[in-house]
């Protein structure tokens, strides 16, 4: 059994009350934490600190999950052991598919890893996260003076205070988001999903025993059909929510634009970039290509620095994790608009032509110049 005892409390608005009633009593979570100002301006944070404030007597650890979330039953014994293996730090059970902190969690997928640290700059996945009583306590306390709505921005303001570290994400994602609308205002983005869904039978080794990637190093990463880098301490500089093209950065990599075009073009499987691009148009063909491509170099990079010693034949788990992972980069790298048009078909296309990049990808390591790498 678990040493840690975790409360728990879902945040929800009345007219999502029953979905969250159901929620509840499915996963027997606490209770539910209502919006205090349901009739007023939008604020996911006004409702959090309802649901952070909600913990119960004797309680180690807090879950705040919120109400359009699909979880497995067995989710609160899941997270209590994850609290047990990481005390004192803030984790995540769902990332979006989308955006830096969804690309390190597929990297990290793709080196084998179990949990991967936050991007600092970037908001905190708040779907279903869980805090150390005193870190909650604490986070209640800064976010009851701020002026936000957005309670994800406020919990990644607040964990780079005074020296602590951003959240971990976990890499198999047991949660999943449910549904399109938003009430704070987020539906624009579109679909949002999980980037690597799991169930917990899959996820549980690799939350309970996985390794952790602490260091990102350059990261690639996608937003609405581009392709950009995040680079290495970029979250301390007046840049760190810029974003720059793989072009751009490319030269702080140690690789250069002229191997990723030969290699493309010598690698590239022209039937399916044929088809990525009839539906979907050459821009996007090329830049998600080359974005796997990184990828699949920069999952190779951290596997070989940070796990040397896992290496060796993955097992059915593990391959079915790194194949989740890579079935929702094509749909998230699209803009929003278009992602309702990936289909089963297409996911299995652009997970075929996704895969042909992180393969050739990893086989890039050994091609750059030693002393960049």
């Amino acid at each position: 059994m678990p040493a840690a005892r975790v409360s728990s409390a879902v945040m929800t608005h009345p007219v999502r009350r029953a979905q969250a009633e159901e929620l509840c009593a499915r996963l027997g979570l606490g209770g539910l934490a209502m919006d205090p100002d349901p009739d007023g301006d939008p604020s996911a944070l006004r409702t959090a600190l309802v649901a952070w404030s909600r913990i119960a007597e004797g309680a180690t650890h807090q879950l705040m999950i919120q109400d359009d979330v699909a979880a497995p039953r067995d989710l609160l014994d899941l997270v209590a052991h994850c609290a047990d293996r990481f005390p004192d730090d803030a984790l995540a059970f769902y990332t979006n598919w989308h955006a830096r902190n969804g690309a390190a969690a597929r990297l990290a997928a793709l080196a084998g890893a179990g949990w991967v640290r936050a991007v600092p700059e970037e908001f905190t996945p708040t779907l279903a996260v869980v805090l150390p009583v005193a870190l909650a306590d604490a986070f209640r306390a800064y976010a009851e003076k701020t002026g936000e709505r957005h309670d994800d921005e406020v919990m990644a303001a607040f964990l780079r205070q005074d020296g602590r570290r951003s959240a971990l994400l976990a890499v198999p994602t047991v949660t999943e988001h449910t549904g399109t609308s938003s009430i704070n205002g987020h539906a624009a983005q579109g679909v949002r999903k999980a980037v690597c869904p799991a169930g917990s039978d899959d996820a549980r080794p690799a939350l309970t025993r996985g390794w952790v990637l602490e260091e990102l190093d350059w990261l690639p990463y996608m937003r609405y059909g581009a392709g950009f880098i995040r680079l290495p301490g970029q979250d301390a500089t007046p840049d760190a929510r810029s974003h720059f093209t793989w072009r751009e950065a490319l030269p702080r990599t140690g690789l250069t634009e002229e191997l990723i075009q030969e290699t493309a073009r010598r690698e590239r499987p022209e039937d399916t970039a044929t088809a990525v691009r009839k539906v979907f148009g050459e821009s996007f063909a090329d830049e998600l290509w080359i974005h796997c491509l990184l990828l699949g170099r920069q999952a190779e990079a951290a596997a070989r620095r940070h796990a040397p010693a896992a290496a060796g034949t993955p097992t059915a788990a593990e391959e079915r994790l790194k194949a989740a992972a890579v079935s929702t980069v094509g749909v998230a790298g699209l803009s929003p608009e278009r992602r309702p048009e990936v289909d089963q078909a297409y996911t299995e296309l652009f997970s075929a032509y996704a895969w042909s990049a992180v393969r050739s990808g990893a086989a890039l390591l050994d091609r750059a110049p030693a002393d960049r790498r």
